[in-house]
């Protein structure tokens, strides 16, 4: 079942402007952080916080400014870290819209025909650079506009996203996540545990014993919420964690690779480069002129 509209409380902002357009703002924590989808684009804007990015089988960093466009059914997270003990009180923007009133107005009006391809591609899941600051001011217009200035401005967000070429494609298959709302809990309860423990040794039958599931049954049930095998997305999480600390630390390799939870450097290294295509000393020694310098 897709994840019904919520309920606004006190703790979270709700606008749903119209069947069409909803805006959503919320902090850390929040019930609505967990791994879900929904039968809606999702335009996603990050305010505060840094953490771990899941979007179909797609795991990586967000910070800041970090802007992602997820298609309908794409399954997709943010988990932040270390979280302040009072929290986060506005953590993320996201605008909800559907497809058939676009598509159809496409068939009508010429000019709507641009942003049918950027739609096309978020069925994959999208990430926006150097948007920044223009989409937080973007994201505050659509907010606060009323009736038809709010739909233009939404279009003329869509138009600016439809025309950039600082983006990338994130999950490589388009997934269809479950139908059930049990389902959902249970690849949520695993996401939640791999992310807290990868340090430390995981393993598959130990999950499947606590989902009350054989582990040939949880090998299927996760390669189905992923499209990874289980010892796959454990090393993706980890040599993600590890590139974190190779661009912002200047600890040893070796130090690195047990501290994300390797147990030997040889196999470290070896799917360091499986996933990253250069070693972690290449990966350091690139990652050096990230910010421009000589």
């Amino acid at each position: 079942m897709a994840t019904k509209l919520p309920i606004r409380t006190p703790e979270l902002e709700y606008h749903e402007f119209s069947e069409f357009l909803r805006f959503l703002e919320h902090g850390v924590p929040d019930p609505l952080i967990r791994w879900h989808y929904h039968d809606v684009y999702e335009l996603h804007y990050i305010i505060k916080s840094c953490g771990k990015l899941f979007v179909g089988d797609y795991i990586g960093e967000f910070g800041p400014g970090n802007l992602v466009l997820t298609g309908p059914r794409l399954p997709h997270n943010w988990i932040s870290t270390e979280i302040p003990k009072e929290g986060i009180p506005s953590r993320d923007m996201a605008i909800q819209f559907g497809h058939a009133p676009l598509e159809l107005a496409a068939k009508y009006i010429p000019e709507m025909r641009e942003i049918m391809p950027l739609l096309e591609r978020a069925k994959y899941g999208i990430e926006f650079f150097n948007m920044s600051e223009q989409a937080e001011r973007d994201f505050y217009r659509i907010r606060d506009a009323k009736d038809v200035n709010r739909f233009a401005e939404f279009l003329k967000l869509l138009g600016t996203l439809a025309k950039s070429n600082t983006y990338r494609l994130l999950s490589s298959s388009q997934m269809q996540s479950f139908d059930d709302d049990a389902s959902m809990a249970q690849i949520n309860t695993v996401f939640n545990y791999i992310t807290e423990n990868y340090r430390t040794p995981i393993s598959a039958d130990f999950l499947a014993t606590r989902l009350n599931m054989s582990p040939a049954k949880f090998s299927r049930f996760f390669r189905k919420a992923t499209g990874n095998s289980f010892t796959d997305f454990v090393n993706q999480i980890r040599v993600n964690k590890a590139c974190q600390l190779l661009m912002n630390s200047d600890q040893y390799v070796t130090n690195i690779c047990y501290e994300v939870g390797f147990n030997n450097v040889a196999n470290f290294n070896r799917r360091f480069l499986e996933m990253k295509g250069i070693t972690p000393k290449e990966f350091r020694a690139q990652s050096e002129g990230r910010f421009g310098s000589e």
